[in-house]
């Protein structure tokens, strides 16, 4: 079994760029947007931070807490967004780990509830969130789920 790093960026502020990059080849939101949001944590702006899963040096796995992740529900913030596990590393607990990680390092600086947005079902509720309601994403058709971790 690997061992795996679990840090913030604010622990390995030197991985901020190859961070930025990694959520963008993922996701395909512009780099920029994620250094700003990231920079705005490094430079103590916001508690919102950035989580990671390293094997080495290579980042096999994060997420970020931003205040809202493009949908019409702005009273339900801050939103857990971009998760993501490198696909050869799925199925070994790396994002449950994020999850529970950032839930905790929120939860210490008294940010609860905190939010996230996604298609899943059946993935989230096995690290303690809950379905909360439907909302409309920006620019989208479909309404996606929102869950809540108390």
């Amino acid at each position: 079994m690997a061992k795996f790093q679990y840090i913030t960026l604010r622990e390995k502020n030197e991985l901020t760029q190859k961070a930025a990059e990694w959520f963008h080849s993922k996701w395909g939101v512009p780099t920029e947007a994620y250094l700003e949001c990231m920079e705005a944590y490094l430079s103590g702006d916001t508690e919102y931070g950035w989580y990671l899963c390293l094997d080495g040096e290579s980042i096999v796995g994060g997420l970020g807490v931003i205040e809202n992740d493009f949908h019409d529900r702005k009273d339900l913030a801050p939103n857990v967004c971009a998760v993501y596990t490198e696909e050869e590393y799925r199925g070994q607990g790396i994002a449950g780990k994020l999850l529970n990680l950032v839930v905790e390092d929120q939860k210490a600086k008294g940010i609860s509830p905190i939010y996230l947005v996604t298609d899943h079902t059946d993935f989230y509720e096995r690290y303690g969130w809950e379905f909360l309601c439907m909302a409309q994403g920006d620019g989208e058709e479909e309404m996606t789920r929102v869950y809540v971790h108390k």
